[in-house]
C-alpha cells in the first residue's frame, strides 16, 4: 500500500502522514496543484499510489460567499481530478467531505444517516457536495467520508480554530455570546486521522460518517473549553441570527456514525473526551 494524502500539511494530513508511516507519500501544495489536472497527472505517474486520501480544501466558509468559484475550484475540480486519476490506474480515492451537505431541512434533529438527502445551505456546502458527486461518478473504488467540526494543534499555528479562538478570547474579554442554537459535534484530527487509516486498511467502499460521540452547540463546547482550562468569563446564549455570519450554518448536522462503528468495530471517543486530550496535550507542548 502506498498512500498519497495531499493537503499533506494542514491539521488532518499532518495526523495521517505519521500514522501511515513509510506507506505515506506526503503531498503539500507545494508538490501538487489539485486544481489543475495537469500537476495531478504528473505528479500522481511519479509516485503512483496505490490509495490517495484527499484532505485538500477550501474551508473558509464565509469568505466562500463572496468567492464560490474559488471554493467549487478546490472542493469540486479538484476533487474530480484525483477521482479520473484513480479510476484511470485502479487506485482507491478516499475524500474527507463535510456535515455542510446538510442544512437545508430545519425541522429534523435525528443524526443525518450516509442514505439522508443532502442539502447544502451555503456556498461551501454546495462546492463540498459537488465533490462528493464528482468522486462517486468518477471513482468506482472510492470512500467519502463526511466529518465535523475539525480541531487539531496543526492549525493553532497557522489560522486557529474555535478552541484556540475561545482561549484567545477568555483572555482577552470578561463576557462571550456565543451561538448557542446550532448543534454539530467537535471532532478531533488525532481520533479521526486513527479512523480514516483504520477505515482504508479495511478496504471498505462507499459513504461513511466519521465525528467523535455525542453532540452539543457551540456555546456548550465553550462552556467546556472554560471549564477545563478553570477560564471564569461570562457566558451569553446567542442566536445564529444575532451572529449575523455571511454564510448560513446547518441548524442540525449531527451526524450518524453507526455505519462506520459496523467497519472499524466501535465509536470514536465522545467529544467531550477529545476536547480534554486536546488541551491536556497543549498544555505539555
Amino acid at each position: 500500500m502506498r498512500v498519497a494524502v495531499t493537503g499533506a500539511v494542514g491539521q488532518l494530513g499532518s495526523e495521517l502522514v505519521p500514522r501511515l508511516g513509510p506507506r505515506a507519500i506526503s503531498l503539500g501544495h507545494d508538490r501538487i496543484e489539485i486544481t489543475d489536472d495537469a500537476s495531478v497527472v504528473s505528479v500522481l505517474d511519479d509516485v503512483r499510489p496505490t490509495h490517495i486520501i484527499n484532505c485538500a480544501a477550501y474551508n473558509l466558509v464565509d469568505r466562500a460567499e463572496d468567492e464560490p468559484e474559488v471554493a467549487y475550484r478546490v472542493n469540486a475540480c479538484g476533487p474530480r481530478n484525483l477521482a479520473r486519476w484513480c479510476a484511470a490506474n485502479q487506485a482507491t480515492l478516499l475524500h474527507v467531505s463535510t456535515d455542510y451537505v446538510f442544512g437545508l431541512e430545519t425541522n429534523s434533529h435525528v443524526p443525518w444517516r450516509e442514505t439522508d438527502r443532502p442539502g447544502p445551505v451555503s456556498a461551501y456546502g454546495i462546492s463540498k457536495l459537488a465533490g462528493e458527486y464528482f468522486v462517486r461518478t468518477n471513482c468506482p473504488r472510492h470512500l467519502i467520508v463526511r466529518t465535523c467540526g475539525l480541531y487539531g494543534h496543526n492549525a493553532a499555528r497557522g489560522k486557529g480554530n474555535f478552541i484556540e479562538t475561545m482561549l484567545r478570547l477568555g483572555r482577552e474579554r470578561s463576557e462571550l455570546r456565543i451561538v448557542d442554537d446550532q448543534r454539530c459535534t467537535p471532532t478531533s484530527v488525532t481520533d479521526l486521522a486513527d479512523t480514516l487509516v483504520s477505515l482504508i486498511e479495511s478496504e471498505a467502499w462507499g459513504v461513511y460518517h466519521a465525528t467523535n460521540s455525542g453532540d452539543c452547540s457551540w456555546f456548550q463546547l465553550a462552556a467546556e473549553i472554560f471549564r477545563l482550562s478553570n477560564i471564569s468569563i461570562g457566558l451569553i446564549p446567542s442566536t445564529a441570527a444575532e451572529y449575523g455570519a455571511k454564510a448560513r450554518r446547518p441548524d442540525y448536522s449531527v451526524l450518524d456514525c453507526s455505519k462506520l462503528t459496523g467497519v472499524v468495530g466501535s465509536p470514536l471517543p465522545a467529544w467531550q473526551d477529545a476536547v480534554a486530550r486536546y488541551l491536556h496535550e497543549r498544555e505539555s507542548q
